[in-house]
């Protein structure tokens, strides 16, 4: 995992999913309960929020910080999990703990919930990472004033394969937030 532009977390080449988000949770010291019984998805977006977020005065933007995140697979990981455990009908069990997390926004509702963050919030699905899409909303929501920051991005996990691109937007950013700019560090 990376922070602007440093090596924060490198996990085991071999590892899986489940056990790379783990050993960065224990990395990074996240102290949040409620992250084993997330599933995938959710723990990558709130690894990936929490990278940023530590490293910002979140009270500086009166916890009005909007949430939009996108990938290509919503919640489908698990929608196979939760698909498993209703296939075959003399086997039906199917787990509450799995279907609460058939929707890839809960993973922004417990990064909004840990933050205590009361803002606006989307999840959207697109074949790739948009940047057109996330410019013209994350700018919106700045200028408007409905949002005085805005946490944003791709995660997206399918089975083992995962990816996380996620950034913070306020008027006051290092960088200009242009659709060039989130192609550049999208691909880096």
């Amino acid at each position: 995992m990376w922070l602007n532009g440093n090596l924060v977390f490198k996990g085991n080449e071999n590892s899986n999913i489940k056990d790379f988000l783990k050993s960065c949770y224990k990395e990074r010291k996240m102290h949040y309960p409620k992250f084993f019984k997330m599933d995938n998805l959710s723990k990558l977006s709130i690894l990936a929020a929490e990278l940023i977020l530590s490293e910002i005065d979140i009270d500086g933007f009166d916890r009005n910080i909007a949430l939009i995140f996108s990938n290509n697979a919503s919640s489908l990981d698990t929608d196979r999990k939760h698909q498993d455990t209703i296939n075959d009908a003399d086997q039906y069990y199917p787990s509450p703990a799995v279907f609460v997390y058939t929707l890839p926004n809960i993973g922004i509702g417990e990064i909004s919930i840990k933050h205590k963050l009361k803002s606006e919030n989307g999840f959207f699905v697109f074949d790739d990472y948009n940047a057109i899409f996330h410019h013209n909303y994350e700018t919106f929501l700045i200028k408007s004033k409905k949002s005085n920051a805005v946490l944003a991005g791709w995660v997206n996990v399918d089975r083992d394969a995962f990816d996380a691109f996620v950034y913070l937007v306020s008027e006051k950013g290092k960088m200009d937030h242009t659709e060039q700019n989130l192609i550049k560090l999208y691909k880096e």
